[in-house]
């Protein structure tokens, strides 16, 4: 049964932006797992990271801890979860729509086959053949290092406008 204090608690824990990504929440990329609150009080949220070395966990957990003890929680435990793994489909349109918007190719579309279930490690899909630039729609992209700022994007160049772009990579 999810209680008031609950929902309240997981509206708070899904506004937290992401601290690499910051124009998306940690609810947009399907980083917030869920958030309980135990019969005595405790309110525990789950995160999980998009690869197991994330090394912007720490600072996901402490914001998150923050911002729900600002809110009054006082016993607050936030864990994170790797199993089962985070993978780009757990990003919702919001935040494609977000990622877009600032500049940044979402991963291709959700609903691709994923892992089997109880699998614990991500790969790294081959390189998409049609990355839209964020910019000016054109599909003429290419990847210029399969790395840019974040472990979990590339960057890639427009070949109609010129401009390079980062594009979240697609993990299945």
């Amino acid at each position: 049964m999810v209680t008031a204090s609950a929902e309240r608690a997981l509206r708070i824990a899904a506004e937290v932006p992401d601290p690499e990504l910051p124009m998306v929440t940690l609810a947009d990329l399907g980083v917030l797992h869920g958030v309980d609150v135990t019969p005595d009080g405790t309110v525990v949220a789950r995160l999980t990271p998009t690869y197991a070395g994330c090394p912007a966990v720490a600072e996901m957990r402490a914001e998150v801890a923050a911002r729900l003890r600002a809110a009054g929680f006082t016993d607050v435990r936030v864990v994170t979860v790797l199993d089962p793994p985070w993978t780009t489909d757990r990003i919702t349109e919001e935040g494609r729509r977000k990622l877009a918007e600032h500049g940044i190719a979402p991963p291709g579309p959700r609903g691709a086959p994923g892992p089997e279930p109880g699998r614990t490690w991500l790969t790294l899909s081959t390189t998409p053949t049609e990355v839209p630039c964020p910019r000016c729609a054109s599909v003429d992209t290419e990847e210029i290092s399969r790395f840019a700022a974040t472990a979990c994007t590339a960057l890639r160049r427009c070949r109609a406008c010129l401009e390079p772009f980062p594009h979240v990579k697609d993990l299945l």
